[in-house]
């Protein structure tokens, strides 16, 4: 089950995948990813990009087609995914899920994203320092999305 925390809201979805799609705070192009959902966690399978610059830059596997850079992301599952919003792309994180899309909110902090069993803060949910840190606030000294990482390392977002 995926699971979404937005303030005290919890949204519970069973879904086995999900897409995420954003604006880039600096560049204003669109970012998409595909996801998976399973018993190690949230793993990006599949991402794209519509432009290029401020550290998002398409790795060198990436192909161009249909008007966007696609890549395969090489990073671990993650234990959770933080979404962090600036305020000023003008348009919150979209995720989608089994034919569904939620428009995430923006004013409630951060937004976290977990699989587990249930969705009711048990065993499952994880604590907030483990990886899987994503911010929309600029840069944060992390690697992007696109870039290889290490197990267990963040993946943050712009």
């Amino acid at each position: 089950m995926l699971c979404v925390a937005a303030g005290a809201t919890v949204l519970s979805l069973a879904a086995t995948g999900f897409t995420l799609d954003w604006t880039h705070s600096v560049e204003r192009v669109r970012w998409w990813e595909r996801w998976q959902v399973g018993p190690d966690g949230l793993a990006p399978v599949e991402a794209r990009l519509k432009g290029s610059g401020a550290g998002m830059e398409p790795p060198p596997d990436a192909t161009f087609r249909d008007g966007a850079w696609w890549f395969t992301p090489q990073v671990p599952p993650q234990h959770q995914v933080l979404l962090g919003a600036s305020g000023a792309t003008g348009g919150a994180w979209r995720l989608c899920a089994d034919g569904t899309c939620h428009d995430l909110p923006e004013d409630r902090g951060p937004l976290r994203l977990w699989a587990a069993a249930g969705c009711d803060g048990g065993s499952d949910d994880p604590q907030p320092d483990q990886p899987g840190h994503r911010a929309d606030d600029g840069d944060t000294g992390q690697p992007d999305a696109h870039e290889p990482a290490q197990p267990g390392q963040p993946l943050p977002h712009q």
